[in-house]
C-alpha cells in the first residue's frame, strides 16, 4: 500500500526552504492564479488560496525556469494557472463535486459532463499531485502578452467563442472538463495540435511529464516529495 503523508503548518516549516515562488526564480513567467479568484469551475476563490502566487518545489521551479528560457526564442512565455495546491483546496473540490445542486459554472467548464460523474471521469480526485508541490498547470502565451479582458461571461470552453485569455490556441480553455481537452484528441484544429505538441515537447525536455486527460497538466518526473501532500495556505 502506498504511504501517504499529509503535512500541515509546523510540519511544513521544515520543508519551507524547499519551496519557492516562481517569480523569484523566473520573473518573466506570467502568473494567472485562477483558484485565487472566481473564474474557475467552482466560481469563487478556493479554500487555501489567499494570494495570486505560484509556489513550487525548488527542483520544479528550476526546471520550469529552464523551459521559460527554451520558449523565449519562439517569441513565447509560459503562463501558469495553478502550482502548489493545499490539500484543503483539494478537499474543497471534493465537497463541490458532491453537491449536485451547484451548477453555477457548468455552461463554461463542464457543459457536456454530468457533475455526478466528476470522480468517475477523473476530473476530481481525493489526492492531487499539485499538493506535492511539483505539478503545474500552464500554457503558452505570445510575447508581449496581450492585455486580457477585464470581464468574462460563461461560454462553452470548447467553443471558438470561448474565453481565450491571451494564450495560444490550445483547442479548449483551461480546466475544460471535456474529451476535447485530452492532450492528443484528434478533433482539435491543426493549430491547436501543434501548440499542444510544442508545450508537451518543451516540458518533457526539462523533465516534466503530462497526462492524457489535460493538455495543461505536468509533473516533474523526479519530484522530491512523491508521497507527501502538503496543506499550507497560499499567502
Amino acid at each position: 500500500m502506498q504511504r501517504i503523508l499529509v503535512l500541515c503548518c509546523f510540519a511544513f516549516a521544515a520543508h519551507a526552504q524547499d519551496f519557492v515562488e516562481i517569480r523569484d526564480v523566473a520573473p518573466t513567467i506570467v502568473v494567472e492564479a485562477r483558484y485565487a479568484g472566481s473564474h474557475n469551475f467552482i466560481g469563487r476563490p478556493i479554500e487555501g488560496y489567499h494570494a495570486e502566487k505560484c509556489f513550487l518545489t525548488r527542483e520544479a521551479a528550476t526546471a520550469l525556469a529552464q523551459v521559460q528560457e527554451d520558449v523565449k526564442p519562439f517569441g513565447l512565455t509560459l503562463k501558469v494557472y495553478d502550482c502548489y495546491r493545499p490539500q484543503r483546496g483539494v478537499n474543497d473540490f471534493i465537497a463541490w463535486a458532491r453537491d449536485a445542486s451547484d451548477q453555477k459554472m457548468k455552461a463554461e467548464f463542464y457543459p457536456r459532463v454530468d457533475k455526478r460523474d466528476a470522480f468517475k471521469l477523473g476530473y476530481i480526485a481525493e489526492k492531487s499531485g499539485h499538493s506535492r508541490g511539483s505539478t503545474v498547470d500552464l500554457t503558452l502565451v505570445p510575447l508581449p502578452p496581450a492585455k486580457q479582458p477585464s470581464s468574462w461571461k460563461l461560454v462553452d470552453c470548447t467553443s471558438p467563442r470561448r474565453y481565450r485569455d491571451n494564450m495560444l490556441d490550445m483547442g479548449t480553455g483551461y480546466d475544460c472538463f471535456d474529451d476535447l481537452a485530452h492532450t492528443v484528441n484528434p478533433n482539435v484544429s491543426l493549430e491547436a495540435k501543434r501548440n499542444r505538441l510544442l508545450l508537451k515537447s518543451v516540458m518533457e525536455r526539462r523533465g516534466f511529464k503530462g497526462i492524457v486527460t489535460e493538455w495543461w497538466h505536468f509533473t516533474l518526473v523526479n519530484e522530491p516529495y512523491p508521497e507527501t501532500y502538503f496543506d499550507v495556505e497560499v499567502k
